[in-house]
């Protein structure tokens, strides 16, 4: 069955080329998309698509490099942002064109941040690249964007997953995805740890796991060549460390290496703090605005800013999304999910 479909599409830099692949399946199972909004990096696929440019879109990222994506970065650290992104920002004006948002075949509207005012600003009229532009700002990462006095930053900062300017589509379904989900089975809850300095092998497993899904491979193994453990071979298998350490870590001199952190940039860190935010943000905000159907990508399933992994992210937005239709909405069942118009 065709279902009229709203979408809200959440924020969190290239996992949001997940966005493509929940799009495509839900045109190749026959729904109709009526409405996008979106934050941040839902914003930008909710645009291109919305003008009818994701197709080109689509076949541009798949060939960008890491190489030809930090090429499109340029040095901002005097405009409130770690890069201005004037050349990334170039290429979508280009496929987006002139177009007008009140002028598009499907309702579209941007979510930015008035950092001001502290409030929401929906953009739901006026030129589309420019209201792309002030979704996608990443507060220390991109520079924000000035429009009509508003100071105006990723609508990630207060709304992840925009469900709530979806409310007055005339929809059958309204789908979120959000880019915030656990990694792998982590629970929400919050961890009590003690402040003392403890054994390098009772934390190296939790550090190694956790940092995979977000650090660099070098980044980690600078850590564990930084660790008082002996290493037998220069190219020990990073899967072999917490073994390693467990046999041969010395809890007296151990103790003294439990403040070695990795090599991180102030981008990382500025990233992965506005993730952990978001990710508790998401939860008010489905909370207080449920879709009807959910799909949800794991933070872990690259770093806020690997442009170049375009064809795996898509591959996923896909898979989760058919598995979240499937699960929720079966073929066969003659009323899937939604309120009818």
């Amino acid at each position: 069955m065709s279902l009229r479909v709203a979408l809200a599409l959440g924020s969190g830099g290239a996992r949001g080329y997940a966005h493509i692949g929940v799009i495509n399946e839900l045109q190749e199972r026959g729904h109709e998309i009526v409405a996008v909004a979106g934050s941040s990096m839902g914003a930008l696929v909710g645009g291109v698509f919305a003008a009818g440019e994701l197709a080109s879109y689509t076949e541009w990222v798949l060939g960008l490099s890491q190489r030809s994506v930090l090429r499109q970065m340029d040095p901002a650290l005097a405009s409130g942002g770690v890069i201005r992104a004037d050349r990334v920002l170039g290429s979508m004006a280009e496929l987006v064109g002139d177009r007008r948002i009140e002028s598009l075949p499907i309702r579209y509207t941007a979510v930015a941040v008035d950092l001001l005012a502290g409030r929401e600003v929906w953009l739901d009229e006026g030129p589309l690249d420019r209201a792309i532009r002030a979704s996608i700002g990443i507060p220390g990462v991109i520079a924000p964007t000035a429009v009509n006095g508003r100071i105006l930053v990723d609508g990630g900062v207060l709304n992840p997953v925009p469900v709530a300017a979806t409310a007055t589509a005339r929809a059958d379904l309204v789908v979120a995805v959000s880019l915030q989900g656990p990694r792998g089975r982590q629970p929400y809850a919050p961890t009590r740890e003690s402040a003392e300095r403890r054994p390098v092998a009772e934390w190296w497993e939790r550090f190694r796991s956790n940092a995979a899904g977000i650090l660099s491979s070098d980044a980690v193994e600078a850590v564990a060549q930084r660790l008082p453990v002996r290493r037998t071979a220069p190219d020990v298998p990073e899967a072999d460390v917490a073994a390693e350490l467990v046999a041969t870590a010395d809890p007296a001199t151990a103790d003294g290496a439990a403040d070695v952190l990795p090599s991180v940039s102030m981008r990382d860190v500025v990233s992965l703090s506005l993730d952990a935010a978001q990710s508790a943000l998401t939860r008010y905000s489905l909370a207080a605005h449920p879709p009807d159907l959910l799909i949800t990508v794991p933070k872990d399933a690259c770093r806020t800013l690997d442009f170049h992994r375009a064809a795996e992210l898509i591959d996923l937005g896909r898979t989760l999304a058919r598995e979240a239709l499937d699960r929720e909405a079966p073929e066969d069942d003659p009323e899937p999910g939604g309120t009818q118009p």
